[in-house]
């Protein structure tokens, strides 16, 4: 759910919490796959295809052990909610956090890749859409987006707060961006769509690109989110 997870990060803002805590909420919304990529890294959860130009929704994998499966999911969610309880000295933002990771997980049960209690040997979690269907996921993942969305933006109405509407356009277009993105690599890899020689780059392209598109969204969000002008 690459836009999907950052739209749980909406339901939890209030404006009036401290600074800081929609970007704690955007990172705990994505914490799983933030944590993957570094397991990549490690040679834990290796992702393949290793060139970002060959790779789909479709025939990604990866074995995501601790980031994703069922069993370190406890470990992550203390975490979270200590760091909100420490960090913000609020019991409330450390459980909102706690319940955005959890959503991860449940989001991805629907709309994701197959997951497991702990490892592949083990039952498998989730209905894996992004390999059985994949255009089913997007569209699971689209509406979503649009009824947190709703949600979001008549909740800040009841609140007072009154954005204009290039604010809201731009926060509209991340989301849209995300599920565009998505239909575009479901089942054709860049190299399909545009014809692009093979050539070795000498290094792992994708998860670099993947960790560049995250964390873009971040910051991206965060900023408009938080500037409602």
């Amino acid at each position: 759910m690459l836009a999907g997870h950052f739209s749980t990060a909406l339901i939890a803002n209030k404006q009036s919490y401290p600074k800081g805590t929609f970007l704690y909420f955007l990172i705990a919304s994505q914490l799983q796959d933030l944590l993957w990529f570094l397991l990549h890294y490690l040679g834990i959860e290796v992702t393949e295809p290793s060139d970002v130009f060959n790779a789909t929704l479709n025939n990604m994998t990866a074995n995501m052990l601790f980031s994703h499966d069922l069993l370190p999911q406890m470990f992550w969610l203390i975490l979270v909610f200590a760091f909100g309880r420490l960090y913000f000295k609020s019991a409330k933002i450390g459980l909102i956090g706690s319940a955005i990771v959890a959503g991860h997980f449940i989001l991805d049960f629907f709309s994701g890749y197959p997951h497991h209690v702990f490892g592949e040997d083990s039952s498998s979690i989730g209905l894996g859409l992004y390999i059985s269907n994949v255009y089913s996921a997007i569209a699971i993942e689209a509406v979503f987006c649009i009824v947190v969305l709703w949600y979001f933006f008549s909740q800040e109405v009841k609140e007072g707060v009154h954005r204009s509407t290039v604010n809201k356009i731009a926060i509209i277009g991340l989301f849209i961006f995300g599920i565009g993105f998505m239909l575009t690599i479901a089942t054709t890899s860049f190299r399909e769509w545009f014809s692009i020689p093979n050539f070795n780059l000498a290094f792992n392209s994708n998860v670099p690109t993947l960790i560049i598109t995250y964390f873009g969204m971040i910051f991206y969000l965060n900023y408009f989110v938080r500037n409602n002008r």
